[in-house]
């Protein structure tokens, strides 16, 4: 049997709350559900507002808009990670400034920010890779001192936080994703942390196709009307409907993640003992929700001869992102700020094993016991 990298699970009531949805005759954005998750992202997770979108990428592209990013605007941000990081402000003109990441966390290397801003520079992008926090507290020092924003692409980190903070509730914006392969899922989706109360009214209006409709629907107006540059950020209530299930049940769903996570990493100690790979480390200043499992093996060619065997025996490792400062687009619309030699040589050592809710401990060993087979093999 093929084990997936990835399975999108149910906790039960998802069907029971979109037929909810059908039978309340509100299928279009900002219904009941909605309305539930703003609630329950507001109260768990500190922020002061926020606001569900149709995407993680919905969130990031919001951020550009509310920051009023102009062409030649640069966004430092690290090039590990996912493309819309970086699109939600070229889309706008701006520029990416990519530095390098830290050896441990695999997050943006806080000692090579304040090097790579100038009189460009409008924000600091924290991707919290893994669902492990970035050095929060150098980042907001330097976004504060310099005048500049601070913002979070917390797609992977719902239920992860540095230093009892959630991530995503830390700087001025954050995003998260609810992505079938995330933690908490609507198939797609995502949501925008509003932490700056100042931003919450325009951003209301941004997703809301540039009217200020969210006034007229809580009786604050007579009627509503075009007042901004916007776009339809909303989900489906539908999507809502099935998110609020998985929402019902985070924390044992995050506890299921942590407990899998634990599981491949007390496993694979020896293996790293030996030197045959390297496991992630996590800070003591963040508490991480068992987002992603890898191992960094010792070079390129180990790494992908590892990914076809394992996928040859059943078993669907895959590696994480090409660097964007190597891509096409990264080379014709972003610039580096710094030297990129940790992101080249250790994206191209990572591998991420299979982890979901519903695989099981068993599971768990027949991947590391394969996996110990090839590397040993090798």
């Amino acid at each position: 049997m093929t084990i997936p990298f990835n399975q999108p699970y149910e906790t039960g009531k998802e069907l029971d709350y979109i037929r909810e949805a059908l039978a309340k005759g509100h299928l279009s954005g900002d219904g009941p559900f909605t309305k539930r998750i703003h609630r329950w992202l507001v109260e768990r997770l500190g922020s002061a507002a926020a606001l569900m979108t149709h995407s993680g990428t919905a969130a990031l592209e919001m951020m550009g808009q509310l920051l009023d990013i102009e062409p030649g605007d640069e966004i430092i941000m690290p090039s590990f990670t996912f493309v819309s990081t970086a699109n939600a402000f070229v889309l706008r003109g701006g520029v990416p400034v990519f530095v390098d990441i830290r050896e441990d966390t695999l997050n943006i290397d806080e000692s090579l920010v304040e090097t790579a801003i100038t009189p460009r520079t409008r924000a600091i992008m924290a991707v919290h890779y893994a669902g492990v926090g970035c050095e929060m507290d150098t980042l907001a020092d330097i976004a504060q001192r310099r005048g500049i924003a601070l913002l979070e692409d917390a797609a992977q980190g719902i239920g992860s936080s540095y230093k009892g903070r959630a991530l995503g509730s830390i700087g001025a914006l954050g995003a998260l994703s609810f992505h079938e392969t995330k933690n908490l899922i609507s198939g797609e989706g995502g949501a925008l942390l509003i932490n700056d109360p100042a931003l919450i009214e325009r951003a209301e209006i941004i997703r809301e196709k540039g009217t200020n409709r969210s006034k007229f629907f809580r009786g604050q107006i007579d009627k509503y009307t075009w007042v901004d540059i916007g776009s339809s950020y909303l989900p489906s209530d539908i999507l809502a409907a099935f998110l609020w299930a998985q929402l019902e049940h985070a924390d044992e769903l995050f506890e299921e993640r942590r407990a899998l996570w634990h599981s491949y990493h007390d496993r694979l100690e020896s293996l790293e003992r030996e030197g045959l790979l390297r496991r992630p480390i996590i800070p003591e200043t963040v508490h991480q929700n068992g987002h992603i499992y890898y191992v960094l093996l010792r070079d390129g060619q180990t790494r992908d001869r590892v990914l076809e065997e394992l996928r040859r025996r059943g078993i669907v490792a895959v590696f994480h992102y090409v660097p964007l400062h190597s891509a096409p687009a990264g080379r014709r619309y972003a610039r580096v700020g710094s030297s990129m030699e940790r992101t080249d040589a250790l994206s191209t050592r990572l591998a991420r094993l299979p982890l979901y809710p519903s695989m099981g401990e068993e599971t768990i060993e027949q991947v590391c016991s394969t996996l110990e087979s090839v590397l040993r093999e090798g």
